[in-house]
């Protein structure tokens, strides 16, 4: 079967490169889920429910051709990165902590699952922080979407938890489970506030928002010091300019 030509954009730079291969509308949202394992045609697209079902089909063949993508041949529908696919990860994670500065409000229909709220865990996960915090669990409830995220040392590992949770890798962390757990119910945005809050200002009025379900209430700050990204954009650059102005 002959290989599609990959659009070119006409220059020879590495981002050229990478856009005509994951440019295309979906693309990355694909490998973002399949960063978390291998995940069935329907998995895929019950977790993007609002992509076509042929542009799914035509996304799959394309990444196939790019090398990105491949089947699985012990599950039936199934997909999965290769090596060069998961070489994406840190741009992956890094366009996650760009992007939760602009969450704002959910949108009509827009859903959290499990593996959104596993990649917005990992671009947060501090590893030199959570080295100096004992050992926990955190099980987290958000937008209708569950994971358990295991922290032992400067190591994380995520799974999903609750009805529906689909397959993942082993287990990254052979350790026993931590004595410690905290388990959480927040919503999306108050969720998101929490990653992003600095403990003062907005950031507390997020931890006052969360519903510890199971733990010490003290284990919230515990969280925020292990998961944190650093706000950007236009008001977190109007809060610096503001801040350098007052110093001068």
């Amino acid at each position: 079967m002959a290989t599609r030509a990959v659009r070119g954009l006409g220059q020879y730079s590495g981002v050229a490169r990478a856009v005509e291969r994951v440019g295309e509308r979906w693309a990355l949202l694909i490998v973002r889920d399949l960063l978390h394992g291998a995940r069935r045609y329907s998995d895929l697209k019950q977790g993007l429910p609002r992509i076509p079902t042929n542009i799914l089909s035509d996304r799959l063949k394309e990444l196939q051709e790019a090398g990105i993508v491949r089947r699985v041949p012990t599950v039936r529908g199934g997909y999965e990165l290769t090596p060069y696919g998961r070489a994406l990860e840190p741009a992956v994670l890094a366009l996650e902590r760009w992007g939760i500065s602009a969450l704002g409000e959910p949108g009509d229909d827009e859903i959290v699952t499990a593996d959104v709220l596993a990649t917005m865990l990992r671009a947060a996960f501090r590893p030199a922080e959570a080295a100096a915090l004992p050992p926990t669990e955190y099980v987290l409830h958000v937008g209708g979407a569950s994971v358990s995220a295991t922290v032992i040392g400067d190591r994380l590992d995520i799974v999903p938890v609750g009805p529906g949770a689909l397959p993942q890798p082993a287990r990254a962390v052979s350790a026993e489970p931590p004595e410690a757990i905290l388990e959480l119910l927040a919503e999306p945005p108050v969720f998101a506030g929490l990653l992003s809050g600095d403990g003062t200002g907005a950031g507390a009025a997020e931890i006052d928002r969360v519903s510890v379900l199971a733990g010490r209430p003290s284990f919230v700050e515990r969280f925020t010091r292990t998961f944190h990204v650093e706000r950007v954009g236009p008001a977190a650059d109007g809060e610096q300019v503001a801040a350098d102005t007052a110093v001068a």
